[in-house]
């Protein structure tokens, strides 16, 4: 099914429209109506429909405004026109926002069904372009020599001497003169079985449903080497079952790369799930200023992808955004010891347990000296301490007072008592760094809300400018105020608005448009719109009954 919007101020016209057509029959779903532009465009961000069909006369926001608002944010949207006989040659100066498709006033639900099926052939045409195998693999074997695809692979595996990067790099014609680096990657969110839909007859079966994850990857790298191009930044290819992306800038301003590098991950993001019906959850690393550096940035988007479980996935995480990397430490190479650090700072006690017997399997029956048993506690103890460092926590607080209660590795009598209390240590360890996650939260919210409450009164105030005055990314701000406020940033401002305006209404003498402007909106109508939508009644009808007349 397509999704698609329908945006129309007159209430009869829009339910005469939904109720005339079959719209499942003919592939679409209609997931939200709108009465008037702004409306629309929200509904738009939300929902990353197919189509809008939209009219030209629309309150606050008109049709042709919100066309080219959808052009700028979500330029693989189909835009249809609805526009009265008047308003044709007013529309047709429109063409350079691209419009896909008018319908004339007064229409029948045929035209309009007619329009539907041209649009949704150009959709079929494009996903079909996208998925089509035999270009993906050509795309793949031209673009991505293996020469290539394994000196890329060795830079985020392991560190390589500077000297041998240069000449690689100059051999393969890859261009790694910059100042800042920075390795993401882009990892394919799991399916679930039963989330996959058989295909009706006759209709188109989408990478999705194919279950091929190679040629899902090369989808993916076929769509974000397309968009590295076009904006000419960044390198893409495969490393073990991910996309990585990486980013290098000239600029010496930390801020230039990971805006680009963001921005491009979200433009990857969106596109992965429009055209291959797929989600994809991406990390980006910490920035570095050398290419031989590549591997801990890349390390570092590893652990942000983790992070996937707590904030959730089909988003982009930033290591700086959940991980203090002040003092960072390098990553261990052994896979048990990074399960552990993982599982301390994001699993439960129950997978603690598994991971601590897997890190102690076998060494019952080896033949292991007293030295190297002893080693082996201090490299777990060494990481739970790394840890902890990282959270900010005290050592002191699990392990005990000073470095001299490292002598308690003498004391156990056997691996058992040895396994437990490193359980112990460590359960203490995730509480710590759980309370701690939910302290930072809140912290952030109570930060985010005072900046609100403010500058709420200003026209401008967005969820940039609030970011940018909590130093943190937009996409990781969304996520934790969506979950910690329980509604958007914009329902919020809103909310804090409308409760403003009703303080105003009920102890002044201001009117309405002067309440608008008070409280920052730029316009007087769309406030007393939203107004009356949030309480059921207009601001002046809400001063009168509020001082009894």
């Amino acid at each position: 099914m397509y999704k698609l919007i329908l945006a129309e101020d007159e209430e009869d016209v829009r339910e005469g429209i939904i109720a005339q057509i079959d719209w499942e029959k003919y592939g679409f779903e209609v997931v939200e109506q709108a009465e008037n532009g702004r409306e629309a465009a929200e509904a738009v961000d939300r929902h990353m429909p197919d189509v809008v069909v939209t009219d030209i006369q629309m309150p606050f926001m008109n049709g042709l405004q919100l066309a080219e608002w959808i052009r700028s944010r979500h330029p693989n949207t189909k835009i249809i026109i609805l526009t009265g006989f008047d308003e044709f040659e007013y529309a047709q100066k429109a063409i350079k926002l691209q419009i896909d498709e008018y319908i004339l006033k007064p229409f029948s639900s045929q035209e309009l069904i007619d329009v539907l099926l041209k649009v949704r052939a150009v959709i079929e045409a494009e996903i079909a372009e996208k998925e089509n195998v035999y270009v993906l693999s050509e795309h793949y074997r031209k673009s991505l020599p293996v020469l290539r695809e394994q000196f890329l692979s060795s830079l985020v595996s392991r560190r390589l001497p500077l000297q041998e990067i240069r000449d690689k790099s100059s051999e393969y014609s890859i261009d790694l003169n910059g100042r800042q680096f920075q390795a993401s990657v882009i990892s394919i969110d799991y399916i679930h079985s039963g989330e996959t839909e058989g295909p009706a007859a006759g209709w188109h079966i989408s990478l999705r449903d194919t279950g091929d994850h190679n040629l899902q990857l090369f989808a993916i790298l076929n769509i974000a080497g397309e968009i590295c191009q076009k904006h000419a930044f960044g390198k893409v290819f495969i490393h073990r079952d991910d996309v990585v992306l990486l980013s290098v800038s000239r600029a010496a301003d930390e801020t230039e790369i990971t805006g680009s590098t963001f921005a491009i991950l979200e433009e990857i993001r969106q596109n992965v799930q429009r055209f291959l019906k797929l989600t994809v959850t991406a990390g980006a690393g910490t920035v570095c200023q050398s290419a031989a550096m590549l591997f801990n940035s890349f390390s570092d988007a590893m652990q942000a992808l983790d992070y996937r479980l707590i904030l959730g996935n089909n988003r982009v995480i930033w290591i700086e955004d959940v991980e203090s990397r002040a003092h960072q430490l390098p990553a261990f190479d052994e896979l048990t010891q990074q399960s552990l650090i993982r599982t301390i700072k994001l699993g439960t006690v129950h997978e603690l347990r598994q991971v601590v017997d897997e890190l102690f399997g076998g060494l019952d029956t080896a033949q292991v000296s007293t030295q190297d048993y002893q080693i082996f506690l201090l490299e777990i103890i060494t990481s739970i301490l790394r840890v902890a460092k990282e959270s900010g926590s005290e050592a002191a607080d699990f392990i005990g007072p000073g470095l001299s209660t490292l002598s308690e590795l003498h004391k156990f009598n056997n691996m058992g008592e040895a396994k437990l209390w490193i359980i112990r240590i460590c359960t203490r360890l995730m509480d710590s760094i759980a309370s701690e996650r939910q302290s930072s939260y809140k912290q952030l919210m109570d930060q985010a809300k005072e900046y609100i409450r403010s500058h709420y009164e200003e026209s401008d105030i967005s969820i940039g400018r609030v970011c940018q005055h909590l130093h943190i990314s937009t996409g990781y701000f969304s996520s934790i105020f969506k979950k910690e406020m329980k509604m958007t940033f914009v329902s919020y401002l809103l909310q804090i608005r409308l409760e403003a305006a009703k303080e105003l209404l009920r102890s002044t003498e201001l009117k309405a448009f002067e309440i608008a402007e008070k409280i920052g909106f730029s316009d007087p109508n769309y406030f007393s719109f939203c107004f009356r939508k949030k309480y059921g009644q207009s601001p002046k009808e809400y001063k009168n009954s509020s001082r009894g007349g």
